[in-house]
């Protein structure tokens, strides 16, 4: 079965219209805490158990339960692994928080954080540039470290996976309290990104 999508403007009007909306964000707790869509409730991809998602359903099981999370990437994982559970009737948020933020519609905004992407990109720049100033200064083996985070680049993007991401969601700093946290996503799952 193919995934199914909607834009932010045409969930946000069910929510208008007074439609039930179960929505879940699959980002980490200091990305939701920084901006999220009013009723979004929690449950971080890192930790994602589709299984116990679908069991813990606020809605009635008919109704449609939405994913979203920064810009698709991760609620598209999140989505392949609710219906791999069984679970058909789940919709992807197209274009994430992003996309709902630029479209003017409301969120709740919290305190500033990095995003995942950005510490990802940050991280990989800062390895890069380090290891291959030693490889050229200190020994040549030290270029092995760039050589390997440009294969790990490359297999981020063909797999739509970040090793580098899950490590990095688990840090204490993406790791802050965050109401509307769903104990749900406890399991460990694939990649964030």
């Amino acid at each position: 079965m193919s995934l199914q999508t909607m834009a932010p403007a045409e969930v946000n009007e069910r929510q208008r219209q007074g439609q039930p909306v179960e929505l879940i964000d699959v980002r980490t707790p200091a990305e939701y805490r920084e901006v999220h869509v009013e009723g979004a409730r929690l449950v971080q991809l890192d930790r994602f158990n589709a299984t116990a998602v679908v069991a813990s359903r606020r809605g009635a099981p008919a109704e449609p339960l939405y994913v979203i999370c920064r810009t698709g990437s991760r609620a598209r994982q999140a989505c392949e692994k609710i219906l791999a559970t069984g679970f058909t009737n789940v919709i992807l948020v197209e274009g994430g928080t992003l996309a709902w933020e630029q479209g003017g519609l409301p969120v709740k905004r919290g305190k500033k954080t990095i995003s995942l992407e950005r510490q990802v990109r940050i991280v990989v720049g800062t390895l890069v540039l380090t290891f291959t100033a030693l490889g050229f200064a200190v020994h040549p083996y030290f270029l092995a470290i760039p050589a390997f985070v440009g294969a790990g680049n490359l297999f981020a993007g063909i797999t739509d996976t970040c090793g580098m991401g899950l490590l990095l969601a688990r840090m204490p700093w993406n790791q802050v309290g965050a109401e509307g946290a769903d104990p749900a996503g406890t399991a460990a799952a694939s990649c964030p990104r």
